[in-house]
């Protein structure tokens, strides 16, 4: 297959699995509202939604790389604040400081910082990092020598920093490392 083909088959593949991936969280979901199912199967199927979750933002985050690779990515600006964009509601992610109103691409940006969190949580390990926000700078710490080039984007290991990478420069941003904290410019 020509190499220009394959984001456009990646962009397919994303976009044919999202009705399966569909059905299952449907079906999930509507199981756990039985009235006559014990713990332990409610705990299953809590993980099946959650893992279809997880498995939409993936292929969400795919979808954008593909669509960005084949040049066909049309980001829709809105003006949003950077502590917004930082903000999460995953307690091993922790935000300070004071944002600044940017004109970008906000649900792609927002999931692609949480993405770089992530990454810096799981390669670390640490239990929770922190996002600085000056303004149009954001800086996240601690990013660990085991982790840094990973969620610099240097050693693909982790789709989601590779995509943030990619999705953040493409915007116009910039990611580096700077001493043991990732420094992201909006």
């Amino acid at each position: 297959m020509p190499e220009s083909r394959f984001p456009r088959v990646v962009s397919l593949a994303c976009h044919d699995l999202r009705t399966p991936l569909a059905t299952v969280y449907g079906f999930a979901r509507t199981l756990t509202r039985a009235d006559d199912l014990d713990e332990r199967t409610l705990r299953f199927l809590g993980m099946i939604e959650e893992a279809s979750e997880q498995m939409a933002e993936l292929l969400d985050e795919l979808g954008v790389a593909a669509r960005i690779e084949a040049g066909r990515w049309e980001p829709v600006l809105r003006e949003v604040d950077t502590l917004t964009l930082a903000s999460s509601d995953d307690e091993r992610i922790r935000v300070e400081g004071r944002g600044e109103r940017v004109e970008t691409e906000g649900e792609t940006v927002s999931r692609s910082l949480r993405s770089l969190a992530i990454a810096a949580v799981r390669h670390g390990p640490v239990d929770q990092v922190t996002w600085r926000v000056d303004g149009r700078t954001l800086e996240l710490a601690p990013i660990t020598q085991d982790a840094a080039p990973v969620v610099a984007g240097a050693t693909m290991r982790d789709l989601g920093s590779l995509v943030a990478r990619t999705v953040i420069e493409e915007l116009g941003g910039s990611i580096e490392l700077a001493g043991d904290a990732l420094r992201v410019r909006l």
